[in-house]
């Protein structure tokens, strides 16, 4: 009969605290990995709302005080001329952000990274990322120069999160090596104390991380974002829309006060009613069998709409883009304006003939393309359809 090995004597409240350490680490570093994440997306949401939206902001803001200033001076009346002079000081009082840009790339000669493709990045990145924040975080060890180790690491995981880009993900995946831990060992005298002081810390890191998620939750951008939390490049999309609308209406508004249209009862500019029956005159119209074939086409949808599907040779601007580079249009001959169904494009068109461009609507968009059996190319040698 063979001897059997001694059981090993467990300290209970030692294997209790062990158990309560781990789970309050997993619980943290769960809680940190969703806060981040969601610092990286609201990041990005505000930066690419300020590059897709902030020009449309600016013209709306010049048109509602050029209004202003148009009543005023038709009725003289001193509470139009306080509203003017509100309206412009509204305009004057915008920060000149390319001047900003360019005296901050003239202090540091290296060019600012390109902004992010999307506010959410790819499944696949977001999966990398969770996992490499897991294994390497600093707050894993206690020893300070792993710490600083893994902090410059994780500095560099996120800057490769917050672009999306997964494969720089990957060779940081497979770059990182775990390092031993610098806390005692189970066996040694001194674990039980290390343990108490352990969850002490994570407890309070916990209490920590979510106050921050809360923080980062009632945030100007971090409510905007929770209005579309599943989709939010589309939520830029229809807030490109929706202010595109407002400048027709008030370019609409503008016209007709110095055509000399009524001014509103109230001194100020006309009513609701008037307003929007300008807004939805009609504008220029073709189905798209009537399209030339030789015809100047911009498509107006996003990026993965114009992937899946699109014209070939058609000038693809996103709709939210269309202001800022109205210089990339062609100003000579009719240009078709294209979308999903054709909702964006009469916005877009309306704008278009507004600052006197030659522009029509194809009706139906797209799906009214593919429907006459038009030709269609799809990003990547793929078979075409419409997204």
């Amino acid at each position: 009969m063979s001897a059997q090995s001694p059981v090993r004597w467990t300290d209970p409240e030692q294997q209790e605290l062990e158990e309560r350490v781990a789970a309050a680490e997993l619980a943290w570093l769960t809680m940190d990995v969703d806060m981040q994440t969601l610092r990286v997306e609201i990041d990005n949401f505000a930066l690419i709302h300020h590059q897709l939206l902030g020009p449309l902001y600016a013209r709306l803001d010049e048109l509602d005080a050029l209004v202003a200033e148009t009543v005023a001076a038709r009725t003289g009346h001193p509470e139009d001329r306080r509203r003017a002079a509100e309206a412009r000081q509204r305009v004057d009082e915008l920060p000149d952000l390319d001047a900003l840009f360019d005296s901050v790339q003239e202090q540091d000669a290296a060019p600012p990274p390109a902004a992010p493709a999307k506010v959410r990045p790819g499944r696949d990145a977001q999966r990398l990322y969770r996992e490499l924040v897991r294994r390497a975080h600093p707050d894993l060890t206690t020893d300070g120069a792993e710490q600083q180790r893994r902090a410059v690491f994780i500095a560099r995981v996120n800057e490769a999160y917050a672009y999306g880009d997964t494969a720089a993900l990957e060779r940081l995946a497979g770059e990182w090596s775990t390092a031993p831990e610098a806390a005692p060992a189970e066996d040694s005298p001194d674990r039980l104390g290390w343990l108490r002081r352990r969850l002490e810390w994570l407890t309070a890191k916990i209490a920590e991380t979510a106050t921050e998620q809360v923080r980062l939750e009632n945030t100007a951008m971090g409510q905007l974002l929770a209005l579309a939390p599943q989709d939010p490049d589309r939520l830029l999309e229809e807030l490109a829309e929706q202010l595109l609308a407002k400048a027709a209406a008030q370019q609409a508004e503008l016209e007709r006060l110095l055509g000399g249209g009524p001014v509103g009862d109230n001194g100020g500019a006309q009513t609701e009613p008037q307003e929007n029956q300008t807004m939805f005159a009609q504008i220029p119209t073709t189905d798209a069998a009537s399209v030339p074939v030789d015809a100047a086409l911009l498509d107006v949808r996003e990026q993965d709409e114009w992937d899946a599907g699109h014209v070939e040779g058609a000038l693809h601007i996103p709709i939210g883009e269309v202001v800022a580079r109205l210089g990339e249009l062609p100003e000579e001959g009719t240009l078709y304006v294209l979308c999903r169904v054709g909702g964006r494009s009469a916005q877009v068109v309306q704008y278009l003939v507004q600052q006197g461009r030659d522009a029509v609507n194809v009706d139906g968009g797209m799906y009214a393309w593919k429907d006459a059996g038009r030709p269609m190319a799809a990003s990547g040698g793929r078979d075409a359809f419409v997204l």
